[in-house]
């Protein structure tokens, strides 16, 4: 394992022990809204904190950013990025609903090139290293072999901040309610991302997410065997926010699915 993925992977598992102790008493922890829908509790900052300590430990030059704390780091621009998200799907581990994430990875000149993305409930770690391919708790993953998008379990997250472009996403869901196997919504991206990685998902689409919702579920897809674009099968999705992801024969179809709806990107 890449010594930068051994720290990331150390630093997972010291975010863990912050959410799994608090998951033993969901009533005490406080929580405060950042926006409608959309929550940060103070077990959030505390698995950040434990995540940003072991990286700058270790990696003290490196620049971090964060769901919670935004972009820190030296003055000048770094030549690695650390893109961290604490706890993907605070509403789920809120309600008690077993179905979150911790998610991280490391960009260099804004190519990501490791990442972890750790399931506490399960104990899996699911990893990725740039051209050494994915692994789930050290046996190598790789997408499924679908390849017609009538076949295929799909993964999706609904709009639950910003709703203009929810519309569009009923009208993608109602055509491949009758063009897939079925569809799934569990509410955690990063999560999602590496189901596809494992073959669990045979693809996934998502509008409006953050960098951290994405980085490291990227790479484990890629080095797995599948495809990950945005809407215009660009390399752009961290910026963009808009995800398309899947198996190398049902991504294409998948894409040009959501094309039909809303082209190569959506409405300002």
């Amino acid at each position: 394992m890449h010594p930068t993925l051994n720290i990331a992977v150390k630093a997972a598992r010291r975010a863990a022990t912050v959410i799994n102790r608090a998951s033993l008493d969901l009533d005490q922890i406080r929580v405060e809204v950042k926006s409608p829908n959309d929550f940060v509790s103070d077990v959030d900052r505390a698995a950040e904190d434990a995540i940003i300590q072991v990286l700058r430990e270790a990696y003290p030059s490196h620049s971090i950013l964060a769901e919670e704390s935004g972009e820190t780091g030296p003055e000048a621009e770094t030549e690695y990025q650390w893109i961290i998200d604490p706890l993907d799907g605070t509403t789920n581990f809120l309600h008690g609903f077993p179905q979150y994430a911790i998610s991280i990875a490391l960009a260099r000149r804004g190519v990501v090139e490791q990442a972890v993305v750790y399931d506490p409930n399960r104990n899996e770690m699911f990893t990725a290293s740039k051209g050494g391919g994915a692994f789930l708790n050290d046996r190598r993953i790789r997408v499924s072999k679908r390849l017609k998008l009538q076949d295929a379990l799909v993964g999706t997250g609904f709009p639950y901040r910003q709703f203009k472009n929810v519309d569009t996403y009923l009208a993608i869901f109602k055509e491949l309610t009758q063009k897939t196997a079925g569809l799934r919504r569990p509410g955690a991206a990063s999560l999602d991302l590496a189901y596809v990685a494992a073959g669990r998902l045979d693809a996934f689409w998502e509008f409006g997410l953050s960098p951290w919702d994405m980085a490291a579920g990227s790479l484990l897809i890629s080095e797995a065997g599948g495809l990950v674009s945005d809407l215009a099968g660009e390399s752009t999705y961290l910026t963009s926010g808009n995800v398309v992801a899947g198996t190398p024969k049902v991504f294409p179809q998948l894409l040009q699915l959501i094309q039909g709806h809303c082209g190569d990107k959506l409405p300002a």
